[in-house]
């Protein structure tokens, strides 16, 4: 796999220059409201006993089958996928617990993916695609507080609640769950799929239309590489069983509004992360020389915390003919977020696009939608490539920015199994970085045209 920039952000792992990317989640894998999607199964009695009794369980199986038409790295397809096996109790029906809900879902991933094999970028074509394992994600107790909100204690994960626009969820590009910001700049990618990590999240509702959450985390789900460890994050946590609890912290709050607009339905979040751990100039040692001196220590300078700002919005823009149940709508999405340049690779992000449920009457469970996102590679990186051409390889190209459109309709076969044909055109692969294959390293990893299709099955 490649990846032409750092992901785990930290100074102890500097030394790993090139490690394999951390995927994002589009669609939240622990998605809660997948226990009440439609399955391709009919509802036996067994069943609903279970439900009635307090317990849910749920199997839903993705899988993307894509391919490079161009530019890239290499050309090729590959076929990745992953099966979620979720469970549910209601302490409440089951012991007597009041407000009180166990949660535990784990994955079953194989296969391989575009960006791993063929691109090299730094949004993950597909949300799906992670190292092969069989990994426990998330495992929690979520506590009521009577009206006031919930405690959630346990392994979690902050993609599941954080940063979340519920439009870019139609999207398979993993930029468009965890974004690429955080995926690029956090350690090990951040509490993210496939790697969650010990934590605790506070909600509070105010009213119905106003919601404050609060989570914290343990730093780095994986823990540190150091010079000589596995640079691929979900191989140091292989299993989903490292339970680490000593790596900083990680933490995260977001203020939530629903609103109307025109009588049209909108929600607006903005909130703020802070990372306590220690992260790796992007440019300079810990002497003041620039990292590309041959006279430089190679150990980068050490900074002390992270932390970026960020605001989503989700706003129906236009209602379409049909019945309350079916929803037909059209409606638009943006994110934004920013980091310091000095410790992050990515210093601004931005997502945006339009979603089309119901785009015929004829099909109104199905969804269209066009998007684009943009993370731009901060000045101090950008400085490091300029250093390296610098002292001796001329004409090294520096890294700008990376961009990508995506265009994706998902086809609701029956009830609990869709498909999905997806383009993504992505710019700039890794930020406009050289090209492995070449051995002058000049020659940049050019615009890739990628296309696939996937299926997902809720059993």
């Amino acid at each position: 796999m490649f990846l032409i920039a750092p992901v785990n952000a930290s100074a102890a792992d500097a030394t790993a220059a090139k490690v394999p990317l951390k995927a994002a989640a589009a669609e939240p894998a622990d998605d809660e409201g997948a226990f009440d999607k439609p399955s391709v199964l009919p509802d036996t009695p067994g069943r609903a006993a279970l439900r009635e009794a307090g317990i849910r369980m749920r199997a839903i199986y993705t899988g993307d089958l894509f391919t490079t038409l161009s530019g890239g790295i290499s050309r090729g397809t590959t076929f990745g996928g992953r099966l979620d096996l979720g469970f549910e109790a209601d302490l409440e029906k089951l012991a007597g617990w009041k407000g009180a809900t166990f949660h535990v879902n784990a994955f079953l991933i194989h296969g391989r993916g575009q960006t791993g094999d063929h691109l090299g970028n730094l949004f993950a074509i597909t949300n799906a695609e992670a190292t092969p394992a069989a990994r426990l994600f998330e495992l929690w107790l979520e506590q009521k507080i009577g009206t006031l909100g919930s405690i959630r204690i346990g392994q979690l994960a902050a993609d599941s609640e954080f940063i979340a626009s519920d439009r870019a969820g139609l999207f398979v590009n993993g930029t468009f769950g965890w974004p690429g910001i955080t995926a690029a700049n956090l350690p090990s990618g951040g509490p993210a799929y496939p790697l969650a990590t010990p934590g605790a999240r506070l909600e509070l509702d105010f009213g119905e239309t106003t919601k404050f959450r609060f989570g914290v985390f343990n730093g780095d789900p994986a823990g540190p590489a150091g010079p000589l460890g596995n640079p691929d994050p979900q191989r140091r946590n292989s299993d989903g069983l490292a339970f680490r609890t000593n790596d900083g912290a990680f933490l995260i709050t977001e203020l939530e509004q629903k609103y109307k607009l025109g009588g049209l339905p909108g929600t607006v979040k903005v909130g703020a992360w802070y990372h306590t751990g220690n992260f790796a100039d992007q440019r300079f040692d810990n002497t003041g020389l620039s990292l590309a001196n041959p006279l430089s220590t190679g150990i980068p300078a050490n900074l002390r915390a992270n932390w970026g700002p960020y605001a989503v919005i989700d706003q129906t823009v236009m209602k379409l003919p049909g019945n309350a149940k079916e929803d037909r709508n059209v409606g638009v999405f943006a994110r934004i977020s920013a980091s310091p340049d000095d410790r992050s690779l990515v210093s601004f992000y931005a997502d945006t696009g339009v979603v089309v449920k119901g785009p015929f009457a004829s099909r109104p469970n199905d969804t269209f939608g066009i998007g684009f996102a943009y993370a731009k590679i901060s000045d101090r990186a950008r400085g490091l490539d300029q250093d390296t051409a610098a002292f001796g390889t001329v004409g090294y190209p520096i890294r700008d920015y990376e961009a990508l459109i995506e265009v994706s309709y998902k086809y609701q076969v029956v009830d609990g199994w869709t498909i999905q044909p997806d383009f993504q055109y992505v710019m700039h692969p890794g930020g406009n970085v050289p090209n492995p294959n070449d051995p002058t390293q000049t020659i940049t990893v050019k615009n890739a045209a990628v296309f696939g299709v996937r299926t997902t099955v809720q059993f």
